[in-house]
């Protein structure tokens, strides 16, 4: 990076943090979801009256405001009850791709809705088109299945897109289908790089562009396309301010950076305008995914005690106010959030005391379980540690058999590394190292999830236990390339050095341990 691009790019994560910043400062001004959610352009052949409050709908889908983006197509709806468009839009609120396949009753009444709009004969072949892109989803969702429904309509979407090259809003919906659709094990990111240049030239014809900004974020969330992603992301908070997701997305790409206190200042903006009274409920979901990575970046800094605070903080949220279309997102993190805050401080005993949340689906019960085999794995308690692996594959299996059974790929990260530490507190050092170093290599690949523990953290610390400091402190560099600024990562390498006898890396990193308040 050159002096310039690097002035450049200082000066513009100062504006970012001046403006998130006063965000999160502005507690007693009312939150207006009527303004500053960027700019789209979208033209319908409804009455001129709704027009804006149509393009307001689109701009609130851009930033996930689906329950919101729903009943302001209804408002339109009220004002021109021959708005055919208005219907796609209730539709399109209820299709929230990246959240999850959509649950029964909204397939139900987006296919519903989406047959009104076709009654009514939309004036224009271009609404038309979009009825129909989208009918291509939610037709015969009875029939197919949530991978089939999503390559149909990726094949609906590039048509659009292909008959109307110069709408913008249909490459951005291309765009969000091409990333919803990439294969989950990409290795090229063939796909992604795809949605990339597509929403470049948006956002270079239209700086303002909500949908463009976040979608880059999103498909730009991995180790090896992150840096591409940051200037969306210090676009997006100033382009929909309104928007609490607009305010939390950057931090996907701070997370994945390590840029830790821009991580904590974007998201304290994103939980104060979710906090907002208004006069449209907003999901908790708005409220949640803020503390899980305020949780995380301060576990980062070494700030244990603010990180506490955010289990409190989850704890007064209440499970009612979470939108159903996010699925299990909240008993998600009811296994996460302490899982998470106990294997970070090393209290491994207060891991293998966990209990999964009552209620939860078995993927999210299986989050505890794994952390339970984590902490009993460090502390060579084989027992302990072979009862979770045993919770964690029962629970897998069941998810396999399940209508969720795609989501199964998701858990097989975890399920080794659990299996990882039972070999290691069997004693079975060879094996537990060779299982991890796999995850690690597949891991690295692809990235973790933002908020999660890397495989290959873990590899160096099994290595650092088995006093083959030279080969843990390999691993925990090798780490800090895929997942920069991680305190453990830092301490460990520290600790490695040292025993290693390389003082120069010693000093080094233990200069960069954060220091605890």
């Amino acid at each position: 990076m050159s002096a310039p691009e690097r002035r450049y790019l200082l000066a513009s994560i100062l504006i970012l943090l001046c403006a998130i910043r006063a965000r999160a400062d502005e507690h007693h001004h009312a939150f207006n979801t009527n303004e500053d959610l960027g700019q789209v352009s979208f033209p319908i052949s409804c009455s001129p009256e709704v027009q804006g409050g149509f393009e307001r709908g689109v701009a609130l889908l851009h930033s996930f405001w689906y329950d919101v983006a729903g009943t302001q197509f209804k408002e339109v709806l009220e004002k021109d009850p021959t708005c055919a468009m208005a219907y796609w839009g209730q539709a399109m609120a209820l299709f929230h791709p990246g959240w999850g396949p959509p649950i029964k009753t909204e397939l139900d009444d987006g296919l519903a809705l989406l047959l009104k709009a076709d009654a009514l004969h939309a004036r224009t072949a271009r609404e038309r088109a979009y009825i129909s892109t989208l009918m291509a989803f939610y037709r015969d969702h009875d029939k197919l299945s949530p991978e089939k429904r999503t390559a149909v309509y990726l094949e609906a979407s590039q048509q659009l897109h292909d008959s109307f090259p110069g709408d913008q809003e249909a490459t951005v919906f291309y765009a969000h289908a091409l990333m919803n659709a990439a294969p989950h094990d990409e290795k090229d990111f063939a796909t992604a790089k795809k949605a990339i240049a597509i929403l470049q030239k948006v956002l270079e014809e239209n700086p303002n562009h909500p949908g463009a900004a976040h979608l880059l974020i999103h498909v730009c969330d991995n180790p090896q396309l992150a840096q591409i992603g940051l200037p969306a992301a210090l676009r997006y908070a100033q382009i929909a301010p309104a928007s609490p997701h607009a305010l939390h997305m950057p931090s996907h790409i701070f997370a994945r950076l390590g840029m830790w206190q821009e991580d904590v200042q974007s998201n304290l903006a994103a939980l104060a305008a979710a906090r907002e009274p208004s006069a449209t409920r907003i999901g908790a979901e708005n409220q949640i995914h803020p503390i899980h990575f305020l949780e995380y970046a301060y576990l980062q800094l070494g700030d244990y005690a603010k990180a506490r605070a955010m289990l409190d903080e989850f704890a007064a949220i209440r499970g009612l106010d979470v939108s159903p279309g996010v699925g299990d997102y909240y008993n998600i993190s009811r296994a996460a959030l302490p899982s998470l805050y106990l294997l970070e401080t090393r209290d491994w005993k207060g891991t293998t005391a966990l209990v999964p949340p009552t209620g939860a689906e078995p993927s999210s019960q299986a989050i505890t379980y794994w952390a339970q085999a984590v902490g009993a794995g460090h502390l060579k308690d084989a027992v302990t540690a072979r009862k979770a692996v045993e919770q964690y594959d029962s629970l897998l299996e069941a998810v396999k058999k399940s209508e969720k059974a795609y989501s199964a790929e998701y858990m097989r990260p975890n399920a080794n590394e659990a299996h990882a530490w039972l070999y290691f507190a069997e004693g079975k050092n060879e094996e537990a190292l060779r299982l991890m170093r796999s995850t690690a290599d597949t891991q690295d690949a692809r990235g973790k999830g933002e908020v999660e523990l890397p495989a290959r953290e873990m590899l160096a610390d099994m290595l650092l236990e088995t006093n083959h400091p030279k080969d843990a402190l390999a691993e925990y560099e090798a780490s800090m390339k895929i997942d920069p600024n991680r305190l453990h990562a830092l301490s460990g390498a520290a600790e490695a050095a040292q025993l290693a006898h390389e003082s120069d890396k010693a000093s080094l990193y233990a200069a960069r341990v954060p220091k605890a308040p």
